[in-house]
């Protein structure tokens, strides 16, 4: 996780990596021994231990001295390019709003089956500050805000490329694909190949021991995919560089890849699933969904009595829930905050992985338990299901591809440039 605090002084930095790491490195040297500088900010051995220590947190790993040791030149390489990117936020004036991280915050624990403010409890029982997670966040959101800046207009697409990726879509029906989540381990200068690839390895082991995949990708994946848990959705082989593809049309559903030497790195990846566009049919969901809205949304880690009278409320009016037409009526009884009826949803987009489970087993005409997120706790209840021959996707969606390939090749040119400029001494 990023510790570096966007608009605090160096000395708050560095408090907040020492209190990550625990009392004993507080009084440790490394605390303020140099690890490396990066255009005259200062990257401390304590920082270094402190991402360790969190990475330890994460995996259940022990941190002998030999794994940190192994560690830390990959972290240490990590936190350069962290600052090299907090830096531009900064030279740009880039400031990120507290509620865009709080719906990061709701997405990451969404995504890892954890109830409102469970993340920061989880993090505060192992001992980690909470502003951990924050300052990574702000980073990753202020580092896309940098990249909408330098893309300007060219970011859009227009009607002709969203047509031209249309035609290829449509090319790729009857093709093999694969759902992916990855992690990638950049080696900006070959001196580091060996360190990129054993801090890869470790990671590997790591996770074939049961460490959770979106959580490790989310602290250290280098792509653009981390705050999604390294999730990239399906692909076809491709669209994958040939290396990967290689390896990734011989894995088992579920399967974690070794180290995958690809340009500027190393690819971790795992086959979530596959599947074979125009053969199957896709569940085409029609839904009602029931809303309340939190006065005051959660922020302190915790349901409070307001937020728990809101629940109540919602749970007393689905008692009398038994169709959809009465789903309609409580979100109007509700205030329609959000419309009832959210059109017709493709169960294979649905996002988290634990709420498509949910919206598959749910019995038509059976609401759902409440789902609380930090604004509000709502109710969903399926009222039909069908199965309909693949589609290519609307021309909304093609155009998010098409955005989302132009960020990712954006940051990693931009990454790129901003070492070739700067100053940056390794102790």
């Amino acid at each position: 996780m990023k510790q570096f605090l966007l608009g605090l002084s160096r000395a708050a930095v560095l408090v907040a990596g020492c209190a990550a790491a625990g009392p004993a490195l507080a009084q440790s040297a490394d605390a303020v021994s140099i690890a490396a500088v990066v255009n005259g900010q200062v990257i401390t051995n304590g920082d270094v231990a402190g991402r360790a220590r969190l990475l330890g947190l994460s995996t259940g790993m022990p941190l002998t001295p030999d794994a940190m040791s192994r560690l830390a030149p990959q972290i240490t390489s990590q936190l350069i390019d962290e600052t090299l990117q907090l830096q531009e936020i900064n030279r740009r004036s880039i400031v990120v709003k507290d509620d865009e991280i709080e719906a990061s915050i709701t997405r990451i624990e969404q995504g890892n089956g954890l109830p409102a403010g469970g993340l920061r409890g989880k993090m505060e029982a192992d001992g980690v500050p909470f502003d951990t997670l924050i300052s990574q966040i702000r980073v990753e959101l202020g580092w896309q805000d940098v990249l909408h800046q330098v893309l300007g207009p060219e970011l859009r697409p227009t009607p002709g490329d969203i047509a031209a990726e249309k035609k290829a879509l449509g090319a790729q029906l009857q093709q093999t694909q694969y759902r992916l989540s990855e992690i990638f381990i950049p080696v900006t200068d070959p001196a580091n190949e060996a360190a990129a690839q054993t801090f890869a390895t470790t990671v590997i082991g790591d996770l074939r021991k049961g460490a959770p995949f979106p959580i490790i990708a989310a602290q250290f994946s280098q792509a653009d995919s981390a705050l999604q848990g390294g999730d990239i959705g399906f692909v076809t082989a491709s669209q994958l560089d040939p290396a990967t593809a290689a390896v990734v049309t011989t894995m088992p559903a579920g399967a974690v890849s070794n180290p995958v030497r690809v340009p500027g790195g190393y690819d971790i990846v795992q086959l979530q699933q596959v599947r074979r566009t125009g053969d199957e049919t896709q569940t085409v969901l029609t839904l009602r969904e029931a809303f309340a809205p939190f006065a005051t949304p959660i922020t302190t880690g915790g349901v409070g009595p307001d937020q728990m009278g809101v629940i109540n409320k919602l749970l007393q009016g689905l008692g009398g829930v038994h169709s959809c037409d009465d789903m309609a009526a409580l979100n109007a009884s509700l205030g329609n905050v959000r419309p009832a009826d959210p059109g017709p949803v493709n169960l294979s987009d649905v996002t988290p992985p634990n709420f498509q489970e949910l919206l598959a087993s749910l019995a038509v005409g059976q609401p759902s338990k409440p789902l609380v997120a930090r604004d509000g706790v709502s109710a969903v209840m399926v009222c039909a299901r069908q199965a309909e021959a693949t589609k290519l996707p609307s021309d909304d969606q093609v155009g998010q591809l098409i955005v989302q390939r132009r960020v990712d090749l954006e940051s990693q040119q931009l990454l790129a440039d901003l070492r070739h400029r700067s100053i940056i001494t390794r102790q």
